[in-house]
């Protein structure tokens, strides 16, 4: 039962920040990037562990694209809530996909990382063509999990 409450209190929270991130939205008003990812892929995972890292001004927070605030973003945006394909980037009430999102996030990466962006002088259908490549074979090459990770109390505060 204890369990339980704990579980109803979390879902509460979790409704309200939904709400508030929804309402920002709807008022362009983040002050955050946004980056939805496949929380069942163990690359995207490992590829937000390193954003995390490597983001130490926190210009990013995170949600699942399986996640309710991921669907209503996606929703939102009128892309596909079923099949993910592709890391995405809400920014400045934009979205960026796949090795544009990419990109874009090492803009405000930390170290070399951050200077990844000069591929965005290649044309968007070349640098996707590799994307879809590694995205098609995500899940063989990487594996994949039941469920979306559980973020740690430290970083809670960066997921949606």
């Amino acid at each position: 039962m204890l369990c339980l409450k704990a579980l109803n209190l979390h879902k509460i929270c979790y409704s309200r920040n939904q709400y508030c991130v929804m309402k920002q939205l709807e008022n362009s008003s983040l002050n955050y990037q946004v980056i939805l990812f496949d929380g069942v892929c163990n690359f995207c995972n490992s590829s937000i562990n390193f954003i995390i890292d490597h983001d130490p001004k926190k210009h990013f927070k995170f949600a699942p694209l399986q996640s309710d605030i991921g669907q209503e973003i996606l929703t939102k945006f009128n892309k596909n809530t079923k099949d993910f394909d592709s890391v995405i980037l809400l920014k400045d009430n934009t979205l960026y996909q796949k090795s544009e999102a990419a990109l874009e996030i090492t803009k405000h990466l930390s170290g070399f990382w951050k200077h990844l962006s000069i591929f965005k002088i290649l044309p968007t259908s070349f640098l996707n063509f590799f994307y879809d490549i590694i995205a098609k074979n995500r899940y063989r090459i990487f594996g994949k999990t039941d469920s979306c990770r559980m973020p740690t109390s430290e970083l809670k505060e960066r997921f949606l």
